[in-house]
């Protein structure tokens, strides 16, 4: 018998390899389709391994990917599987690379038993161990069930399709056919982007890594600025956001989980920055518990990047019901003070109208670096109503206006000028100077540094 030639045995093994969806999908991330496989070969018995590890260029920087195969045994994680995706891990730890991972699996290998779930846990670990080390972008393009769910929402930025599903315990078994949907992820703030198919996610995920460093120790690249849409109506918070982000740069995560705040990775004068703004058209003007964590998880992103962190300041405070305060939203309120208190990235404030009590102390004065008004902000400790109950009884005693006095101690008491005066704002200025003056600001920022009292890490209320 004729024994084959290690070419013949090289064009073999690879005819077996799949033509599967999961390489395409790598070809359509990887710049112009080119990628290199890690452990090709690597089988699991006699079928290949459910997973693909490769590395290549994304959006011109190199990075490290694995896309898990549905075609081989329904992409079940098993040990073979686990082991794969781990040297990548740990391959990126090395490299100071980001990692984009791509769940399309029904589950783990059930015959595998015990040591299918020993290969999630080491594979949680991983994920955290490199955490705020380098990003992890996830794609969910397929199913991702069970403790893989637990995985992929472990990434820093979480990106699913329309038509994929994420959960834990089916719905059907919780009798909740919304269960695992990504409209459902998008409105629990679990799914950060939900696009309309597979392109158009994993187009999101090539913009997102550009508004990212490649690690910790890096910074993200700069681009060509791109002038923004003009001058500000003072008014409108969105309005300003878009008078100083570059045109076009803006990539808004967690638009469908509480509305009341906006963020989002952008540029402004060419330079990536985290934008938080709050948002006047949901709950009164005022940030909720849901919005006071999406921020707060936002912020500790940007600042394990050292990615400058922007806000945009227009609101009443925090949105208190009795069903919060039963339900202990101080919690996500303080998480919120925390994040801001505890990032060293630069930060900048913005205030274009209402800043008021605790709101204020969590957006403006937790060790802003610079903090900038309008001449039209109020910054207050109380509302002007219930400051007026308490400061003016007297007087509303006596019969005069309600109004008028609110208005006196919006004029007195609560102007910025006065804030100003006491040193709590940096500059007061004009609408139209608000892009030179954070683009200033930003420049001087960029050899912050910034030293930590010597601790294994703060206890952030959860």
């Amino acid at each position: 018998m004729r024994v084959q030639s290690g070419i013949e045995k090289l064009e073999a093994e690879v005819k077996a390899l799949s033509d599967s969806t999961a390489r395409g999908r790598l070809a359509q991330l990887f710049d112009d389709g080119v990628y290199t496989e890690l452990e090709r070969f690597a089988k699991n018995g006699d079928a290949a391994a459910e997973v693909i590890c490769a590395y290549g260029y994304v959006s011109g920087g190199p990075a490290y990917a694995f896309s898990q195969d549905a075609s081989v045994a329904s992409g079940a994680m098993g040990k073979a599987q686990a082991a794969k995706i781990a040297r990548l891990y740990q391959k990126a730890a090395q490299t100071g690379l980001p990692v984009f991972a791509i769940y399309d699996s029904n589950g783990a290998h059930v015959g595998e038993g015990v040591g299918a779930l020993a290969a999630y846990g080491e594979l949680i670990a991983a994920s955290n161990n490199l955490s705020g080390v380098v990003p992890q972008i996830s794609l969910v393009l397929g199913s991702c069930i069970g403790s893989a769910a637990v995985l992929a929402s472990a990434a820093d930025i979480v990106i699913m399709s329309k038509e994929a599903e994420l959960y834990v315990t089916s719905g059907k078994i919780l009798g909740d056919k919304k269960i695992g949907s990504a409209e459902l992820a998008a409105a629990n703030g679990t799914a950060h982007i939900v696009a309309e198919d597979e392109a158009d996610a994993i187009a999101a995920a090539k913009l997102a890594i550009t508004l990212l460093p490649s690690n910790n120790l890096s910074v993200a690249p700069a681009a060509d600025y791109v002038q923004a849409e003009g001058a500000a109506d003072s008014s409108d918070t969105m309005a300003v956001l878009r008078s100083i982000v570059d045109g076009g740069s803006a990539l808004e995560l967690s638009k469908d989980y509480a509305p009341c705040v906006y963020t989002a990775l952008c540029r402004i004068g060419g330079n990536a920055v985290g934008v938080v703004a709050t948002v006047q058209g949901d709950k009164e003007g005022r940030i909720c518990a849901a919005g006071c964590a999406k921020a707060a998880r936002f912020v500790r992103m940007c600042d394990a990047f050292t990615i400058p962190v922007v806000t945009l300041v227009d609101t009443m405070g925090f949105y208190v019901t009795a069903e919060s305060e039963l339900s202990g939203g101080v919690k996500a309120m303080t998480a919120l003070t925390h994040a801001y208190a505890e990032a060293t990235t630069p930060k900048i404030s913005l205030i274009t109208g209402n800043a008021v009590g605790a709101a204020y102390i969590a957006l403006a004065g937790s060790g802003a670096d610079m903090t900038f008004a309008f001449p039209n902000a109020m910054i207050s400790a109380l509302e002007p109503m219930t400051a007026v109950s308490v400061l003016y009884a007297d007087r509303l005693a006596k019969g005069e206006d309600r109004k008028a006095l609110e208005e006196e101690y919006v004029a007195s008491d609560a102007d910025v000028f006065a804030a100003a005066a006491e040193g709590y704002v940096d500059d007061v200025i004009r609408p139209e100077e608000a892009f030179a003056k954070i683009t200033s600001a930003l420049e001087m920022l960029s050899g912050k540094r910034a030293s930590t009292m010597d601790k294994k890490h703060s206890n952030m209320p959860l």
